[in-house]
């Protein structure tokens, strides 16, 4: 597809691993902000005869996650419930699930999207090739903390006893969160690091997997940039065709998850927005953690990328995809049809 074969672009865009500002993201904190008015037109809502499922939106979807952490609190004091409990009594299926995300901080919904994919029968790789390949060392951090918290566990001893052999020897390094953040490219190293991947993949029979972990789980995202043009030069493929030439199975999708996070975030994040939607029956919980996870980070410009790729808008997609509130949400989160 064409978001991944152009690299001359890449060197000076800026990328969302490392980009701090919130100016991409569809929901801003909320002017003349007042918790308490928020509360009373929740409580309104909730303690009424039936639910208003629309004051409900329309106050959690309007309002930074700091802002709902007020609501919360305010809210807590007020009723002596705490809001997320009401929510999920009020309101049920995948709008509850939207909902509670909602009003969690950002490193504990990541967590608690963890602990779903590795808890019960099977592991669910393809949530935790996402999370890890697409959050910045902060986020991992955040993360990491509030699974400690949750669980009383650590979150690599616990990734440890559910993921393995070279898959999980690549999420182990990812989920340190201690991807090298310097700005600096060293020319000669990124030639040097595409030479060793070419050898260790292209080049030879059998592919020598941990050369390719050791590089794409540490190097820093302009670092590897520099490298995936070198690597091109060299092999006259991309790295991304190289992997998916050589590998198979979980590996193959979190190496080349990773390579397409550090060309582009948006764009890697709008594929699986568009997968989970298309075909019979769409994965909800894939939708709802991507929208409300990057609804403050860089939700606008996986809305561009979608168009891009895909011909058409996202928000159109979710109108012929999810309805009633759940679909109402989704979309208020999502903004305006491009």
């Amino acid at each position: 597809m064409s978001a991944w074969g152009d690299l001359d672009l890449l060197l000076d865009s800026p990328s969302s691993l490392t980009v701090t500002s919130n100016t991409r993201g569809t929901v801003k904190e909320k002017p003349n902000f007042k918790a308490e008015e928020d509360v009373s037109a929740l409580r309104k809502a909730i303690e009424g005869l039936g639910t208003t499922e629309k004051t409900i939106i329309e106050v959690l979807t309007k309002r930074s996650n700091a802002q709902r952490q007020l609501i919360a609190k305010a809210y807590e004091k007020s009723t002596g419930r705490k809001l997320a409990d009401d929510l999920e009594g009020e309101t049920h299926g995948d709008f509850e699930d939207l909902l509670v995300a909602l009003v969690t901080p950002p490193g504990v919904y990541d967590s608690r999207e963890v602990i779903k994919a590795i808890k019960g029968a099977g592991t669910t790789e393809c949530t935790l090739t996402e999370i890890f390949s697409s959050r910045s060392n902060r986020q991992i951090k955040a993360l990491s903390e509030a699974y400690q918290a949750e669980t009383g566990k650590s979150l690599i001893d616990d990734l440890k006893s559910e993921v393995s052999g070279d898959y999980g020897k690549a999420l182990f390094i990812l989920a340190e969160g201690k991807r090298d953040e310097s700005t600096n490219v060293d020319k000669a190293k990124a030639k040097a690091d595409a030479k060793v991947l070419y050898e260790a993949g292209e080049k030879k029979w059998g592919t020598d997997e941990a050369k390719f972990i050791d590089v794409l789980c540490h190097r820093s995202v302009p670092q590897l940039r520099q490298t995936l043009i070198e690597y091109k030069n060299i092999s006259k493929k991309t790295l991304q065709e190289s992997i998916e030439g050589e590998m198979s199975g979980d590996l193959q999708e979190l190496l080349v998850a990773i390579v397409k996070c550090v060309k582009n975030v948006p764009a890697y994040l709008a594929e699986r927005l568009f997968k989970s939607m298309k075909g019979a029956g769409t994965t909800e919980s894939v939708l709802t953690r991507i929208i409300v996870s990057r609804s403050e980070i860089d939700l606008m410009d996986i809305r561009a990328e979608y168009k891009k790729l895909f011909g058409y808008s996202l928000y159109s997609q979710l109108e012929s995809e999810v309805s009633g509130d759940y679909g109402n949400a989704l979309k208020t989160l999502c903004g305006q049809d491009d």
